[in-house]
């Protein structure tokens, strides 16, 4: 009696171990997603992606343009001299002189921001002793300062430029808005407008109906390009110089919108 129990208990055993190993032979059921990239891919699990593309997809672009109401000057000086204290006094000199017509000019602490200082060794190849030889050092001071008032830049630029005499260097201007949130809102608008028209143009166009939007979403805002900038000095022979003259231009703010809408 022992013996035959022994025997049923072993046969229950295997064929549950058979099960098993059919189990685990068995592909896995494949469970579909449908949703947005395109092309079917098999994952490791056994998982079926579908990445086909469903519904409408458009893209959509606006553009608003403002006028500039800040002026970004970068100006400052640059010495040089047969040793590092000459150049540093010579450009702290300059450079306090520079400072002191920006603040009399109103600008804000906030407003100035030291952007480049460097100490460099000026060089020479000596052919007679084979070797380069020290002749002097370099120092430059870069500041970048943002006008608020427009009307003052040219003033600003001729006072600082007789402040810092020949060591004056002025690398660069450029103009921003100072809250572009309102123009970014009018490139927005339009830009989905511009999606929305070729979403019911295309779906006209191939005889189908527009479903309900499902996805919106925005590019990275398009940085503002300078326009029709410029700074001109007068070019009177003799005569005192005019204050520099400055022409803003405008500045085009864009967006990018991309809109996905069901197919009926």
């Amino acid at each position: 009696m022992k013996l035959r129990n022994l025997m049923e208990i072993l046969g229950v055993v295997s064929l549950l171990v058979a099960i098993m190993a059919l189990t685990a032979c068995a592909p896995s059921p494949a469970v579909i997603y449908q949703g947005v990239p395109a092309a079917s891919s098999i994952s490791s699990g056994g998982i079926i992606v579908s990445q086909q593309s469903l519904g409408l997809w458009v893209n959509g672009t606006g553009k608003a343009m403002g006028t500039p109401d800040v002026v970004v000057l970068t100006l400052g000086v640059q010495s040089q001299a047969k040793t590092v204290a000459q150049a540093q006094k010579a450009a702290v000199d300059g450079m306090n002189g520079i400072m002191q017509v920006l603040k009399d000019a109103g600008i804000a602490d906030k407003d100035l921001q030291t952007t480049q200082f460097n100490i460099e060794q000026q060089t020479r190849w000596d052919e007679k002793q084979n070797t380069t030889v020290v002749i002097g050092y370099q120092v430059s001071n870069i500041v970048t300062v943002k006008i608020r008032d427009m009307g003052k830049a040219g003033t600003i630029i001729d006072k600082a430029a007789e402040a810092g005499g020949d060591l004056i260097r002025v690398n660069g201007i450029s103009f921003m808005v100072d809250d572009p949130s309102p123009l970014f809102k009018i490139a927005r608008e339009k830009a989905i407008q511009n999606a929305t028209d070729k979403a019911k143009q295309m779906s006209q166009d191939a005889g189908t109906k527009l479903g309900k939007l499902i996805y919106i979403s925005e590019s990275t805002p398009y940085v503002p390009v300078i326009q029709n900038s410029y700074m001109k000095m007068s070019d009177a022979a003799g005569a005192a110089p005019a204050p520099t003259a400055i022409s803003d231009g405008e500045l085009e703010f864009q967006s990018t919108v991309q809109l996905v809408y069901q197919i009926d």
